[in-house]
């Protein structure tokens, strides 16, 4: 069973997933990142607006995480280090995909933020036509494993149907936040039919909080699950090495 932790705007940085791994994690995720002009504006808008944020320049973003898989590695040799990125076209992905020691590049079809979806980025991407040339461009021109993070649930797009375009385009996990609009909890029915009906390994997302929330998300079928706010304070209620 894999563990991962999960992508956090402005927290998930070497320093912090460094502190965080010795919990039992398999996968540590920096990021998300934004790695082109329009999404790095568009990052600097939600920062604006009171939001916590990763913001760097274009002549830098590419070297900083360099930097940072570097020194989750240099501690912690044995844990997969996954970016989790954002670009309007595949080129950026491309290029953080082709970092030495990334193992595992995760395109961002996942961030609600406003600014994001206004330049067609994060959930927004469910709706590309494309969405599969999109993927299969990174993934035939990467060294590393290639992830796909969405949203389950998103208005207007079948969750089923994006699981099975991923699942075509040949990536190596699917990262689902099984979020459901009014419900408190997992969607773990939708979970199963994904396990059900793709290939790929599925990491499951969406409060694992718990000892039970965690077996609740094994029981679905998922090849590991991730964890994102229940890890902020730097420990957790559980044992993972339960799992």
């Amino acid at each position: 069973m894999i563990k991962v932790v999960a992508p956090m705007a402005g927290i998930t940085d070497a320093d912090f997933l460094n502190k965080v791994i010795p919990l039992g994690f398999d996968v540590a995720t920096l990021g998300g990142y934004s790695l082109d002009a329009p999404t790095i504006e568009a990052s600097r808008k939600i920062i604006e607006r009171g939001r916590k944020e990763f913001d760097f320049p274009l002549d830098e973003i590419f070297s900083h995480i360099e930097g940072e898989v570097a020194s989750i590695k240099k501690f912690n040799s044995d844990v997969k280090v996954s970016a989790n990125v954002r670009a309007t076209t595949p080129q950026p992905i491309i290029e953080v995909g082709n970092i030495n020691d990334l193992d595992i590049v995760e395109i961002n079809c996942h961030c609600r933020q406003e600014e994001i979806l206004a330049i067609g980025c994060g959930q927004e991407m469910l709706k590309r036509p494309d969405l599969g040339d999109f993927i299969s461009e990174v993934v035939d021109n990467v060294s590393c494993e290639v992830s796909v993070k969405i949203r389950a649930n998103v208005d207007g797009v079948d969750t089923l149907k994006i699981a099975s375009i991923i699942d075509d385009a040949g990536v190596d996990y699917l990262h689902v936040d099984a979020m459901k609009m009014g419900v408190f909890d997992a969607d773990y029915g939708l979970l199963k039919e994904i396990c059900n009906n793709v290939q790929i390994q599925v990491i499951g997302n969406n409060s694992v909080n718990n000892k039970l929330n965690a077996q609740k998300m094994i029981e679905t079928g998922v090849d590991g699950f991730s964890i994102a706010r229940g890890v902020i304070s730097g420990n957790l209620d559980f044992n993972l090495s339960d799992f």
